[in-house]
């Protein structure tokens, strides 16, 4: 197995919007905003090559919108999804699979260019995957979730007829989270707190279980349970699955995947008086010496 990280920019969000309830005073300290209030967070996406399997997890934000939109994101440093693969030597066509955790811009909107007034698939070659019930929400939003969801993101995923829709087993504990297979050594674990059927994918990689974090953990800011996102449809769920999935990270030391932390790329973590903490952060790189 071979795995890469592709970063394909940075964006801008409202600080208090990524921290819920927690107050700027504290969570400023670890994220500072800037004179506008706003945070910058990074647009991280990941490339595993396992056997004839060339996997992209997520593909950033693009670069289709229009001026107004990005206007709101302050997007700097970006790539195009093709821009970030050719660092690594690959090509959009090499990609045979897209998995994306959930279809929120910033996860999906580089999955779909904008060629001369068409949409057209980035990766041309690719099955993309989602989870059926967050599809489903995708499709029918609620009035709070539907400004996330851009119809020139998602449509032509269906229209291609290269969409794949992951049936999900029904939920049955709130004491455990779900795991799904998806390929060899690699699964996804199950959370429906920042949105409905969202994915978190956990790769065998050696002797690492690595975890690609996706929105349950933004960046290392968000490992105390109660530093929830506003941007959460259900923030209760939210604080469970935290909790369920950092002790289980503590016990069976996982490497955390921090898709939009603009400073750490990667972390595991340990018990402290606080509550469970980042121990050591470091780059997914550093990994490969370790496999």
């Amino acid at each position: 197995m071979q795995i890469y990280s592709l970063h394909t920019g940075n964006f801008k969000l409202d600080g208090g919007a990524m921290f819920g309830v927690v107050p700027k005073s504290i969570w400023n300290k670890t994220n500072p905003a800037d004179e506008n209030n706003l945070c910058t967070w990074a647009l991280r996406c990941m490339l595993i090559l396992s056997g004839d399997r060339t996997i992209l997890i997520d593909t950033g934000m693009g670069n289709k919108q229009d001026a107004k939109f990005f206007s709101h994101y302050h997007p700097s440093v970006t790539k195009t999804i093709a821009q970030a693969l050719e660092e690594h030597g690959f090509k959009p066509e090499d990609i045979t699979d897209v998995l994306l955790t959930h279809l929120h811009f910033d996860h999906v909107g580089g999955a779909v260019n904008n060629e001369n007034e068409s949409l057209k698939l980035a990766l041309p070659n690719a099955t993309y995957w989602v989870s059926a019930p967050h599809w489903d929400t995708a499709i029918h939003p609620n009035r709070r979730e539907k400004a996330s969801f851009l119809k020139e993101n998602i449509l032509p995923l269906m229209e291609s007829g290269q969409l794949k829709l992951i049936e999900l087993p029904p939920f049955k504990s709130d004491t455990s989270l779900q795991e799904i297979h998806f390929a060899e050594n690699i699964s996804c674990i199950v959370v429906n707190g920042h949105t409905q059927g969202m994915l978190l994918p956990k790769i065998q990689y050696g002797k690492h279980q690595i975890v690609f974090m996706a929105d349950l953990l933004p960046s290392v800011g968000h490992l105390p349970i109660p530093f929830v996102m506003g941007y959460d449809m259900q923030p209760l769920f939210t604080l469970n699955e935290k909790e369920i999935f950092l002790n289980e990270a503590c016990t069976k030391n996982y490497t955390l995947f921090f898709e939009h932390d603009s400073v750490n790329e990667c972390c595991d973590v340990h018990m402290t008086e606080k509550g469970i903490r980042a121990k050591n952060c470091f780059s997914l790189d550093s990994l490969k010496h370790k496999a």
